[in-house]
């Protein structure tokens, strides 16, 4: 005897499915804004227009499959939505985008796993993982590979007999001057590497292993390649005394020979090529008895869902309204102590880029011939774009006109009685070289791990604390060799720190913080 509230067509649980992902879309509608406003501005991730579409369209290639396995809901998915809500909520609170993207994206495999349950997500699982390339991700990785390239170049021409005079990313040899930059750390031909790479081995290889593979591959092989690129487009421009490999055709080049080895890679990649063979998910499709889901069961289904994710949304919209209340900071002069003097004249014509900042303040002082040189910049509420630990908030911005980044490393220094790794910057201009020293004070505690930093604001915002937070940047002038004048600013720290964070606390506490 059939039960009339069984269910036999599959477009009540495949239309229920998109009416949760697009509750989804809906809930999470900023970050996914997010997404697609870093593919109009960045052309390094403007890749992800196209992420969505190639995913839709591999999932019609298995539509077959999909409609020949069983749906059951399977309420494990909603536990994860609940701990990736969490985790969304976090990143929001403290400002880590890419992970609030991850996210968001992550919940769309999940929603349907919770949602048809896990043999239909398991027949689209590339397609649905696919989707996580759409994540604009890898900015962190310039600076080694800017680091790598410089290594692989000025190794490279040393090995050609070129004498090379090398300052961080910057090198000269006989013909001119050189430096590896944010567009040659070669993070564009990665990013596409890796998309066009794990798509093309999903395509060609059946076994997990191959496919594996070749992802690797793609990995290796762009980062290589752009050192061998960068090399040539040297030693291209020494021999033409410095007239082609310049300019446009400079970026022409770079994107030809790219083409020409990823050509390359699929080319040797098609000898073992499996795209013939049947897959395995076709033979067994079909296998297990059909089950019987009643139509209830599924609306129960879209209902949990979207409760195990709307509170995460909402109480973020709760948090974002108190940060956008504007407030007027003002950062008092530091006290001059033990000796030190403020002085008029400043140090040098140059001030880090932060983002935004609720207050900033500059200054200068001196001390039996000695001068340094102070920052601060202090985030009263912090929001996205207005935040203390931010990409965005750096020494100098690229291609400055006047200086020059030569180095940047973490170095231990004595900051309030403990041992804190500030980040150490050497900047150079035509008539002065800077080391300078910065590192965070958050909740009255110096610290210098953005990773840490950041959950710790998170926490603090998520559970109604004060999120406030500060960058303290101290910097001199210097010549030779700079680890003889670092005790030049672990001395100033030491004299002026206490004078420091009393203006720090009196911003802060001006308006009742």
């Amino acid at each position: 005897m059939n039960n009339s509230n069984a269910y036999t067509d599959k477009r009540i649980p495949l239309g229920l499915t998109a009416l949760a992902l697009c509750a989804l879309l809906a809930i999470f509608w900023p970050t996914f804004v997010s997404i697609a406003a870093i593919w109009e501005r960045s052309e390094t991730f403007a890749h992800g227009y196209i992420i969505f579409p190639i995913s839709a369209y591999l999932i019609w290639q298995r539509r077959a499959e999909l409609l020949a396995v069983d749906y059951c809901p399977d309420w494990r998915a909603a536990l994860l939505l609940l701990a990736l809500g969490s985790g969304w909520l976090l990143a929001r609170a403290g400002g880590v985008q890419v992970i609030e993207q991850y996210a968001v994206v992550t919940a769309i495999p999940l929603m349907v796993w919770g949602m048809l349950g896990w043999r239909a997500v398991s027949t689209i699982l590339f397609p649905l993982a696919f989707l996580l390339l759409a994540v604009p991700f890898g900015e962190f990785l310039i600076p080694p590979l800017m680091n790598f390239t410089a290594d692989f170049v000025v190794t490279a021409l040393q090995l050609t007999g070129m004498p090379v005079y090398r300052e961080g990313t910057f090198f000269t040899i006989p013909s001119g001057q050189w430096s590896v930059v944010e567009g040659c750390s070669g993070l564009r031909y990665l990013i596409a590497s890796f998309t066009l790479g794990t798509l093309y081995a999903y395509l060609t290889y059946r076994s997990a292993k191959r496919r594996i593979i070749f992802s690797l591959l793609s990995i290796l092989v762009p980062i290589i390649a752009n050192g061998l690129r960068a090399y040539m487009i040297v030693m291209i421009a020494h021999l033409s005394d410095m007239q082609l490999a310049l300019g446009v055709d400079h970026y022409i080049y770079g994107w030809v020979f790219f083409g020409l080895v990823m050509l390359l890679l699929f080319w040797i990649g098609a000898f073992w090529r499996e795209d013939d063979q049947t897959p395995q998910i076709e033979k067994s499709a079909q296998a297990g008895p059909e089950q019987t889901v009643e139509r209830s069961t599924f609306i129960k289904a879209i209902a949990l869902m979207i409760a195990v994710t709307l509170p995460w949304a909402l109480y973020a919209h709760f948090l974002d309204a108190r940060s956008t209340a504007k407030v007027e900071v003002v950062i008092r002069a530091p006290n001059p102590a033990k000796g030190w003097q403020a002085q008029a004249t400043p140090l040098a014509d140059w001030k880090p880029h932060y983002l935004n900042a609720s207050a900033e303040w500059l200054g200068t002082y001196t001390r039996e011939g000695k001068t340094v040189g102070v920052y601060l910049a202090y985030y009263h509420t912090q929001r996205q774009d207005v935040e203390l630990i931010n990409s965005q908030n750096v020494m100098i911005r690229q291609k400055d006109p006047v200086w020059s980044n030569i180095g940047e490393s973490a170095r231990p220094a004595t900051v309030g009685g403990a041992s804190v790794p500030v980040t150490q910057t050497l900047l150079k201009s035509d008539s002065q070289r800077l080391l300078i020293w910065e590192w965070n004070r958050i909740n009255g505690r110096h610290m210098n791990n953005a990773s840490l930093g950041k959950i710790r604001l998170a926490l603090t915002k998520v559970l109604g604390l004060r999120d406030d937070g500060a960058s303290i940047v101290v910097f001199t002038s210097y010549e030779g060799n700079p680890t003889q004048t670092a005790p030049v600013l672990q001395g100033f720290i030491a004299d002026m720190l206490p004078a420091i964070e009393a203006s720090l606390d009196q911003a802060a506490n001006r308006h009742g913080r």
